[in-house]
């Protein structure tokens, strides 16, 4: 059918020319497919009203419970500093595609704030005056959030700004919306750079600045321009300085409260789910080109139903790709009679993860080699459990871990060298099979509290509240010629979540099967049931 462009189409386009950017505007400015819409008073006048705007009524979060202990620890560590903590940006993924934005870990775990809210955003901790009776009563700080106010259908920006217009994006919470969430007073972003230049100076009793700096690029060249300006010319300093605010955010985030745990647990059920949908799918994929890839998107179906995302690329590696560590393509074809390796989480709402690895034998049953192998794996995570007790160490997880791994491969006469020779400092031959730590913390990232030192981490003592996994494994390269030809091309991880508790470790995750029986016992349920 052929289309009539009218004179009014004309005219239209004409407009749109002149008022499309220059050649000497910056590329972010040029025109793309989301820059050609009207621009007339009558159109704005026209798209500005006869809309219905109830709004609805705003809950707090759940997680705005626990914040202020959150903020008053914070707080305490920098006392007569202004803190800054963006959200940050959303980043491109392709031309005018942006990814699914995520806040920063720092903003969410001090805000309560999931999902994606607040694009933009910053909250700035400002020091109390030390005289005031806040101060007196041992209150270091008020928390402030600062906004991009809702670009609603009564503005013009609600049809023509991409980032924040609803007609675009859809409703978003604004300066009302946040605080009712958070209970933390909410500002426009527009006075943000006012607000955090007020006071800042070298001198005695003047505010210093903190940012954390690697989230929101304009957000730290802001609060560079502010200290220039006001005596704290030296980047080095500057940075030094910024590094001890987010080496203190990762490790206060390493004892959970309440509210984590149950997050966590969250997570957990959710991935438990996203392995039965995918288990499900395993009988009918097998030797189907880029099989690993369906049975990716039957776990992530879940992770997007049930959470926010998966908490980080899924893993999906099928015979020789499971030796591989970070195989995530999952390109590969899931063959009959092989070990299939997952390595998942869900993300929930409020960005707390899990972090999940079983191995599977397609076919549903172990062979004996493979039975054998994965005993030893599921051996060396026990000695890590038990010796992770209060008041031990990441160091004591992985030495018992190790030493399990040693020993088996030298009493397969793999590791030819004694297994204390092995395990020496000087040794560590059998660190080729299983290069990796074997446990790391958990919470709002996969890999969380990575900022916080060594002696506060590896060096540290568990303590209750602390999350973390224990995930030893096997790895036998396809290629490894130190090999007997019939393990090359076996992987094996196990991979549990644990929370410590007064009592000792409890495995957070011991509802997802991975007992030799218990693991074919699942593979026969799930390929026997009906699709979820």
């Amino acid at each position: 059918m052929d289309s009539v462009i009218t004179e009014a189409d004309k005219a239209y386009e004409a407009e749109e020319r002149k008022n499309a950017p220059g050649p000497d505007q910056p590329m972010a400015d040029r025109v793309n497919n989301r820059s050609l819409r009207p621009n007339s008073e009558t159109f704005r006048q026209f798209m500005t009203t006869g809309w219905d705007n109830a709004e609805p009524a705003v809950e707090p979060l759940e997680s705005s419970k626990y914040i202020g202990k959150r903020l008053e620890a914070l707080g305490k560590r920098f006392p007569g500093e202004r803190i800054v903590i963006p959200a940050g940006q959303p980043k491109v993924r392709n031309n005018d595609c942006d990814y699914a934005f995520r806040p920063d870990t720092a903003f969410a775990y001090y805000t309560g704030l999931g999902c994606d809210y607040e694009a933009g955003a910053v909250l700035v901790l400002n020091p109390l005056d030390p005289d005031s009776e806040e101060a007196k009563a041992g209150k270091t700080h008020t928390p402030e959030l600062f906004v991009a106010p809702r670009a609603d259908n009564s503005t013009a920006d609600y049809y023509r700004d991409t980032h924040y217009g609803e007609y675009w994006v859809g409703p978003r919470a604004g300066l009302r919306e946040l605080k009712a969430m958070t209970g933390i007073e909410t500002h426009d972003i527009a006075t943000l750079e006012d607000a955090i230049s007020k006071d800042v100076g070298a001198e005695a009793g003047a505010v210093q600045l903190r940012v954390v700096r690697t989230t929101d690029p304009s957000i730290t060249q802001m609060v560079e321009r502010v200290r220039e300006a006001n005596g704290f010319g030296d980047p080095d300093a500057n940075t030094k300085a910024d590094e001890a605010l987010a080496e203190f955010g990762s490790e206060q985030r390493m004892v959970k409260d309440q509210y984590e745990i149950g997050e966590i647990r969250k997570a957990v059920e959710a991935t438990k789910h996203g392995f039965d949908r995918m288990l499900t799918h395993l009988p009918r994929v097998i030797g189907r080109p880029r099989s690993e890839r369906m049975l990716e998107g039957a776990f992530n179906s879940v992770a997007r139903e049930e959470g926010n995302a998966v908490g980080y690329d899924t893993i999906i590696a099928s015979g020789k790709h499971a030796p591989i560590l970070h195989w995530m393509r999952n390109t590969g074809v899931v063959g009959d009679g092989e070990l299939l390796l997952v390595d998942a989480g869900v993300e929930v709402d409020s960005l707390y993860t899990a972090d999940i690895t079983r191995t599977f034998p397609v076919n549903g049953k172990f062979t004996p080699l493979q039975r054998k192998l994965y005993q030893a794996v599921l051996d060396s995570q026990q000695a890590g459990f038990e010796a992770a007790q209060p008041g031990a160490t990441y160091s004591d997880i992985h030495h018992a871990c190790m030493r399990v791994i040693a020993e088996r491969l030298h009493e397969w006469g793999i590791l030819k060298v004694p297994v204390e020779e092995s395990l020496s400092p000087q040794g560590q031959q059998h660190r080729r099979w299983l290069a990796c730590g074997v446990a790391h913390h958990l919470g709002l990232d996969v890999h969380d509290c990575a900022q916080a030192r060594y002696e506060s981490y590896q060096g540290a003592k568990i303590t209750p509240g602390m999350i973390f996994t224990i995930e030893p494994g096997l790895y036998f390269a396809a290629n490894d010629l130190l090999l007997p030809p019939e393990l090359r091309g076996i992987g094996i991880r196990i991979e549990d979540d644990v929370l410590m508790t007064e009592h000792g470790p409890e495995w957070i995750s011991a509802g997802i099967p991975k007992q030799i029986d218990e693991v074919e016992a699942w593979l026969a349920e799930r390929a026997a049931a009906r699709e979820d």
